[in-house]
């Protein structure tokens, strides 16, 4: 299968390798990926503060940087899920109307394809700790993913998943909200990773860089005994 794929901003800057990780997996399952190395954001940060004319001005590009019908593979489920329910807006009664369409229906969050599309759920990863899973805010309430992520951790060898309590509860990133409202964000945060921490997991794991990148920033500061790590690289560990 011929698929591009999309790498958002958090995953370009701060944590690439997670990037070349869905590669090396994408590939494995027989998939040709092409990247277009022009792509930069899809306009969900500029939009969320209420920039919208920078977001349509980024979508724009975004709509022109994937002119080929194809997926476009995303390992985040908040960017994905951003392009599906918010374009339409950005883009209604434009001369992008029908182009905005397309994107929408081909974007797709890297686990979703892997189980829905190429009904892969079991890669041959080996990573041998105790995690816990964090269910992003944009993954569960605007792209509805819940299961799929499960599903690929329960086949991994030698990991163990223990839920932890209110995983559907916001860890306080939000954007521009854990600047803009550090206290209330740090105070959520900290929650968030006690509540992992009950567990007796190693590691959180979850499909959206920035909320783990929030929750790591957390760990770092307190010095605590867990790690943060995206389900992609959890699932090129071992082969």
């Amino acid at each position: 299968m011929d698929i591009d794929i999309f790498i958002p901003c958090f995953i370009d800057q701060l944590f690439p390798q997670t990037a070349v990780n869905m590669v090396k997996i994408l590939e494995k399952c027989g998939c040709t990926v092409h990247y277009n190395t022009n792509q930069t954001c899809c306009g969900q940060i500029s939009f969320n503060i209420g920039f919208w004319d920078d977001a349509k001005e980024l979508g724009e590009k975004f709509i022109r940087d994937f002119p080929n019908d194809r997926p476009i593979v995303v390992p985040s489920a908040s960017c994905a899920g951003f392009v599906i329910n918010y374009y339409d807006e950005l883009f209604y009664n434009s001369g992008l109307h029908n182009e905005s369409k397309v994107i929408k229906r081909n974007i797709i969050e890297f686990t979703d394809f892997m189980v829905n599309i190429l009904k892969v759920t079991d890669i041959g990863a080996v990573f041998e700790h105790i995690v816990t899973y964090h269910d992003s805010c944009a993954a569960l309430r605007e792209y509805h993913l819940k299961n799929e992520p499960r599903i690929l951790l329960s086949r991994v060898k030698g990991l163990e998943l223990i839920e932890m309590k209110d995983t559907d509860v916001c860890c306080g990133f939000g954007g521009t909200f854990s600047v803009m409202n550090e206290p209330i964000s740090t105070a959520m945060a900290e929650q968030k990773v006690q509540n992992a921490l009950e567990t007796g997991a190693e590691y959180i794991v979850s499909t959206d860089s920035s909320c783990l990148m929030h929750q790591g920033g957390y760990i770092t500061k307190h010095k605590m005994d867990i790690k943060t790590c995206h389900i992609v690289d959890v699932l090129a560990s071992g082969w």
